[in-house]
């Protein structure tokens, strides 16, 4: 796992758009991410984590305009876009066909979870990928979230998989997690109250 610095993305760029996989901060943890389109990478994915691959990974995009072609669109997620985006809101919504993405970021009900990102570093590394980024939390399947870089180096020290690269951004403020919505059918369901507050 080579290790750079947050003054320095333009590597962990590079190693997104060949299909490579990258540990990265964002506003709640330490996250693991990938082109959500390659599914070589997506695959990659689940094996650093030992997933279950039935457990769809969640993507970040960095603007509603890229949610808007890869969810299908409706007068509630226009709401909820326009006040809870960009910010710590992640929408499970129904998956636009027409726009490719890898499976195991899909779910079997043909959804998709998805979140415009305020963090600056993620926004930044979404942004330039220009595709959806997965962000899945940086750590083996059950086990608790990740807010340091040490920690990180500690648990894939004797895997033989592991991340391609970590962006080290020392140790993290331990945030509450994202809020998690349903929105099918126009129906809103909240799966997780988290730093968002939705009644």
């Amino acid at each position: 796992m080579k290790i750079v610095d947050q003054e320095n993305l333009s590597e962990a760029v590079e190693a997104l758009q060949n299909g490579q996989t990258v540990v990265f901060p964002t506003e709640t943890s330490y996250g693991l991410g990938c082109d959500a389109t390659n599914q070589d990478a997506v695959d990659e994915i689940f094996k650093i984590k030992q997933r279950k691959s039935d457990k769809p990974l969640l993507v970040v995009v960095p603007n509603i305009e890229m949610a808007k072609k890869y969810l299908v669109w409706n007068d509630l997620l226009e709401d909820l876009s326009k006040k809870y985006w960009p910010g710590p809101l992640t929408i499970v919504g129904e998956w636009n066909k027409k726009e490719n993405l890898a499976t195991g970021v899909v779910a079997a009900d043909n959804t998709i979870a998805v979140r415009v990102t305020n963090f600056p570093l993620t926004k930044f590394l979404s942004e330039k990928l220009n595709k959806p980024l997965v962000a899945t939390s940086a750590n083996l399947a059950d086990a608790g979230d990740v807010y340091d870089s040490k920690q990180i180096l500690a648990m894939f020290s004797d895997k033989s998989v592991k991340p391609d690269i970590l962006i080290d951004g020392g140790e993290l403020p331990q945030n509450p997690p994202t809020t998690i919505v349903s929105v099918i059918d126009n129906n809103l369901k909240i799966l997780r109250q988290g730093q968002i507050k939705i009644n």
